[in-house]
């Protein structure tokens, strides 16, 4: 927000989520398989999806009004200084906010007393929190800890290539190959999705990628067809797309559900493209859409259901039985 002409930030350093979770769930297949990740989150996006998973968080914003708190939180000041920015750039209004004030070296603190070995910034977009994220980010890579991000890509290339060094992979939520899907169910563009995906890859940050497919929505074959065209030719072959199931949600919540049989076309689309590594997510009665399969002889070699990882086979990132490398981060730093 503009406060007497200073930009501030309206969220500050309040975490309204902190939880461990399987790095599965971000999802990250190709990065520290099985590995747990100390997940933040503030309120606010700057999306506006009508079928967002996370809206009581994510859309806070418009909610506050219903839920405005009476008394006045004080900002948590540590000593480490890499926390003095919190208490600079936070905007008045936020103190009347929802969440925990917390600094980034407590955030680390916190992660290493889960036992995490990756902080996230996750659940809502953390460009929204662009601050807390990429001050924690700096402290966690000084530790030799992993960061991720999991966005949906809105973000402008100059701060992107300011935190793009202290990440160890961001999973960008690639809603839609359509401008329209874009405009009409989230209120945004996909032209700047777009540019911060091809702006990861040039930095040499390993990237993943979601889709929600929605059925009626992003889910015809020519779409599908352009999507994983993209992600061949401009990406490479060796980028996983995950595709998720819709569930009814927030405005959404009339919905159909994605049929089972709408993802295994999707996943087919892919795999005509040329595409290596499928994924289909939210189907655990669907055994083996988790698995990730050797390139090179077609064996499973890292076997998962839902998001537990069952068996890793991977020795160095290569296939046991054909010695293939599997494209993938598989320690941090690697």
């Amino acid at each position: 927000m503009n406060h007497s002409g200073q930009l501030l930030t309206r969220v500050g350093n309040r975490v309204v989520s902190a939880e461990v979770d399987p790095i599965e769930k971000k999802p990250l297949f190709h990065f520290l398989p099985g590995s747990t990740a100390y997940s933040i989150a503030t309120v606010g996006c700057n999306f506006r999806c009508r079928f967002c998973q996370n809206w009581t968080i994510s859309q806070w914003p418009k909610l506050r009004a219903l839920m405005d708190r009476d008394e006045e939180t004080p900002s948590a000041a540590g000593e480490h200084p890499a926390d003095e920015w919190c208490a600079e750039t936070e905007a008045p209004e936020s103190r009347w906010g929802i969440g925990t004030p917390v600094v980034p070296s407590e955030l680390v603190a916190q992660a290493e007393r889960a036992g995490c070995r990756i902080i996230a910034y996750t659940y809502t977009e953390p460009t929204i929190f662009f601050e807390l994220a990429l001050t924690t980010a700096r402290l966690v890579s000084a530790a030799g800890v992993g960061n991720i991000f999991v966005t949906n890509g809105f973000i402008s290339l100059d701060p992107l290539r300011e935190i793009a060094p202290y990440l160890g992979a961001p999973n960008i939520d690639l809603k839609s190959f359509r401008d329209s899907y874009y405009k009409k169910l989230c209120g945004a563009r996909l032209e700047p999705a777009l540019a911060a995906i091809r702006e990861y890859q040039k930095l040499g940050v390993w990237i993943e990628l979601t889709m929600m497919l929605i059925p009626g929505l992003n889910d015809e074959t020519g779409e599908l067809r352009d999507m994983a065209h993209f992600i061949k030719t401009e990406l490479g072959e060796d980028v996983p797309w995950h595709i998720s199931r819709f569930f009814p949600a927030y405005k959404m919540e009339h919905w159909q559900e994605t049929p089972i049989r709408s993802l295994l076309r999707a996943r087919e689309v892919g795999q005509e493209e040329g595409l290596r590594y499928v994924y289909l997510g939210n189907v655990p009665e669907k055994e083996g859409a988790e698995n990730t399969i050797c390139p090179g002889c077609g064996t499973v070699v890292i076997r998962r259901w839902g998001l537990t990882m069952v068996e890793n086979r991977l020795r160095a990132g290569r296939c046991p039985d054909c010695f293939q490398f599997v494209s993938g981060r598989w320690a941090i730093g690697g």
